[in-house]
């Protein structure tokens, strides 16, 4: 990523005596105010147009040497403004605004130890930071610390528990008063006025933070190093040191609360000096069999990943324009889960007749590593096994971590303790080194280091397509990915695995994909991935060929992207178009119920003839009885025009408009 524009600095510094100061979007219609209280306690509050959307709230940490909750006073001031655009390797969009205003509180404990407080004001939200300069205290051990969100009014939130195992879980709605569990973030709620996504960005070296309820407002819970005894440890940091920041999107409507990009503008720009080799990719590969108990992931009679059958894949793919292909089970390890080896096949695989052959029909190969939780010893190895890859012409590869807890080089631990986020973070850094991309699964929850890390390009972390196939409540419901582009997805790309085009399964009768054909091709926009995998079977495609075309056609890579209109849990249509074209592609989803989709095609060029082609349930569609029913319409449009379209129960559509030359 690079900067593109950029427009003004001003910086200067206050010393006062004023234990009150207040720093406002450059809109002014937000504004957060900081102060300390008599005892030093520092505490802040937040309005929308004055109107108090947070009412004053603690911050804070405590540490084993120090109770850094109060006793400060303020010994200066810092302002600065920054409006740049800058623009992106992949992603959403190509340009990408950072407009805010910062005030940077510096503050001294009685102790003598230095803490400032750092605040961006944005039109659509606000962030801060802990920040300790460099001092004669160079070690801290947190114990908890005390940020606190106490919202004005009770909005309807979505969350998902935070022990919920790799965030693979179901979305649950109620009011934030009545949540009673600890819960991870991105929360996401709807107030009578407006919406609120909190989160946090730049997770470097630090436990991911939880939130809960107690006494009226969200206060937060960091995942603790397993193993502290009885006052649980939350991160051990050297200083200087700044926190990750917690971060609040606030906004009007959906579509200001999906187009923010806060997160990213939090983070730091592209630390990878050339990152031409980073390109986003669909991919298909040999998984949804292991799911659907037709292969395994072990050699044996029915083993998924061999030379014969990769090559029929990559044939696929060359000959229908997919541009990469994944294999799942072809090194050894796979019997027990415990001993993987990630530089020796199994048998039955020929890696160097295979990459060879990837190379020759110009499709890549995506590498998969499973370490089963054992990340200790993967990352020991990490030099050895992606210089394996590289060597082979493996520039992207798949991780997964199965296990709730994983084996860290600190012993056991959260995957999204202190020690997990520093593996993940040597994973990206070591693969960039071999200009390697990573799709993470079983990941801690993205937090926009995509920008400056851009081979971290999808990760999982979320109850994704696979659960169709096997589990034992009957699958997701459908209302589930209308769930997820304003929760999970807020946090960044996702690894769903949309595409599946054969929706039973006999192996496993009792659950099956809830969804038709339609869905599944709207889920190919919906959902954002820079690695969009299409993740059924080649056979399955080819029995509706003339619906695959547009798996074929849809890329992954945007100039733009808008939600039209949507629903949280009941429906979501989004518009994107292509980087660096006119061409136009839209998806829309629902939920259980039928509904019209409505979408004005003002995003178009006026004065431009369009080519649509659109991608429709049948009139006789439903998720349940007749998934597969869906007709293909074409016709020319205008940026006057308006696409007015019927999805079924559990449906959806697709289309895409290209310029008439």
């Amino acid at each position: 990523m690079k900067r593109f524009i950029a427009y003004f600095f001003p910086l200067f510094v206050l010393v006062s005596c004023t234990t009150s100061t207040t720093v406002k979007s450059p809109d002014g219609r937000l504004s957060v105010c900081f102060r300390l209280t008599e005892n030093g306690q520092p505490v802040y509050s937040v309005h929308a147009a004055d109107r108090p959307v947070i009412e004053e709230s603690p911050l804070g940490l405590m540490t084993q040497e120090l109770d850094l909750s109060n006793g400060f006073d303020l010994s200066g001031l810092a302002r600065q403004s920054c409006d740049t655009v800058w623009e992106t390797v992949w992603g959403e969009e190509r340009l990408i605004r950072d407009h805010h205003n910062e005030l940077t509180v510096r503050l001294q404990h009685k102790s003598g130890v230095k803490m400032h407080i750092v605040i961006r004001c944005f039109d659509d939200g606000f962030a801060f930071r802990y920040a300790f300069p460099k001092q004669e205290k160079k070690q801290l051990t947190i114990t908890n610390e005390l940020t606190a969100y106490r919202f004005a009014g009770d909005p309807e939130t979505w969350s998902i528990p935070w022990r919920t195992e790799y965030y693979e879980g179901l979305w649950n709605k109620m009011p934030l008063s009545a949540k009673t569990d600890t819960l991870c973030s991105p929360l996401t709620m709807e107030f009578a006025d407006g919406y609120a996504c909190m989160h946090e960005a730049a997770l470097t070296d630090y436990p991911a933070q939880n939130l809960y309820v107690s006494d009226g407002a969200l206060r937060t819970y960091l995942t603790p190093w397993l193993g502290t005894g009885e006052r649980e440890v939350k991160a051990y940091i050297s200083l200087p040191f700044a926190t990750p920041w917690r971060m609040v999107i606030l906004t009007k409507t959906l579509p200001e609360m999906v187009a923010s990009r806060i997160m990213l503008n939090l983070n730091e720009p592209c630390a990878i000096a050339d990152h031409s080799w980073i390109k986003p990719m669909k991919f298909m590969g040999i998984w949804w069999g292991m799911h659907i108990k037709t292969m395994t992931w072990e050699a044996g009679p029915k083993h998924g990943a061999t030379t014969a059958n990769m090559e029929r894949y990559l044939r696929f793919a060359k000959q229908h324009g997919i541009d990469a292909v994944l294999a799942e089970g072809w090194n050894l390890g796979w019997e027990d889960w415990q001993h993987f080896d990630f530089t020796t096949p199994y048998p039955d695989w020929d890696m160097t007749y295979l990459s060879r052959l990837a190379q020759k029909l110009g499709v890549e190969i995506v590498g998969h590593n499973e370490t089963g939780g054992n990340a200790a010893d993967y990352e020991r190895e990490l030099d050895t096994i992606y210089r394996y890859h590289a060597t082979h012409g493996i520039h992207a590869i798949k991780t997964g971590y199965v296990s709730p807890i994983i084996r860290t080089l600190d012993g056991l631990q959260w995957n999204k303790g202190q020690s997990g986020v520093r593996h993940y973070r040597k994973v990206i850094e070591t693969a960039a080194r071999y200009q390697i991309a990573i799709d993470n699964h079983e990941p801690v929850m993205p937090t926009g280091l995509q920008r400056t890390y851009p081979n971290l390009m999808t990760q999982e972390g979320v109850r994704g397509q696979e659960w169709n196939a096997w589990s034992r409540d009957g699958g997701s419901p459908c209302e589930h990915v209308t769930v997820l582009p304003f929760t999970r997805v807020m946090a960044g790309p996702v690894d769903y695995t949309p595409g599946v085009f054969c929706f039973e399964n006999p192996v496993i009768p009792e659950t099956r994909v809830h969804s038709t054909l339609m869905n599944q091709l709207g889920l190919m926009v919906c959902i954002y991935s820079p690695l969009q995998m299409a993740c059924d079977l080649p056979e399955n495609y080819m029995r509706y060929p003339d619906a695959f075309r547009f798996i074929e056609r849809v890329p992954c890579d945007w100039e733009r992207s808008l939600l039209v209109d949507g629903r949280i849990g009941d429906y979501c249509i989004f518009a994107r178009q292509k980087r660096g074209a006119e061409d136009w592609y839209i998806g829309g989803i629902t939920d259980e119920q039928p509904r019209e989709a409505v979408v004005p095609l003002t995003m178009l060029t006026p004065g431009q003839r369009y080519r649509l082609t659109l991608w429709r349930d049948g009139d006789e569609a439903d998720w349940l009885t007749r998934p597969y029913a869906y007709n293909i319409e074409e016709r020319e449009v205008t940026a006057a025009d308006t696409l007015t379209v019927r999805m079924a129960a559990g449906g959806g559509f697709a289309a895409e408009i290209v310029p008439v030359q």
